[in-house]
């Protein structure tokens, strides 16, 4: 029978797909995809965090806080465009991830700040972290440190397949 190799190939190819779907995370109805950040020069205070967050569900949730373990501070911004200025503010009261839609945070648009960084962040460290929501709770995740001016994270790319 033939059916030996055919199982070893759809083990060995199951076991390679692992990594790329363990960057992920899902907590009732919300999914986090791909948590990441950018390397840091040496002595930076200061660092942005990303992720896509999908809701699911039928209710809304709202991110309203979490942490970064190599920093002393963790808020979530928004970054504007004010009479072709680039502005960033805080965003107050947190960030509604509406009933059967996606949030996007990336570099040029809400995001998180990670303040009082205790280390430089290097490319392909994985830095422990938590984003907490007000229905789902808090939810342990890793953020990829991918190079200094990533303008997505290098799994997030998916043209070739």
């Amino acid at each position: 029978m033939k059916l030996v190799p055919f199982f070893g190939a759809l083990a060995l190819s199951s076991a390679l797909a692992i990594p790329a779907l363990a960057h992920d995370y899902k907590t009732g109805t919300l999914q986090i995809a791909h948590p990441w950040t950018r390397a840091t020069p040496q002595g930076a205070p200061v660092a942005g965090g990303y992720t896509i967050i999908e809701n699911t569900g039928d209710q809304p949730d709202k991110l309203i806080g979490g942490s970064f373990s190599v920093s002393s501070g963790f808020s979530i911004h928004q970054m504007s465009n004010q009479d072709g200025v680039m502005k960033m503010a805080p965003v107050e009261g947190g960030l509604e991830i509406p009933a059967h839609g996606k949030v996007e945070l990336s570099p040029s648009s809400f995001h998180l700040m990670f303040t009082g960084l205790k280390q430089q962040l290097k490319p392909n460290q994985s830095i422990d972290g938590t984003l907490v929501f007000e229905k789902a709770g808090t939810v342990p995740v890793k953020f990829k440190v991918e190079a200094i001016g990533a303008k997505q994270p290098a799994q997030a790319d998916h043209s070739n397949h």
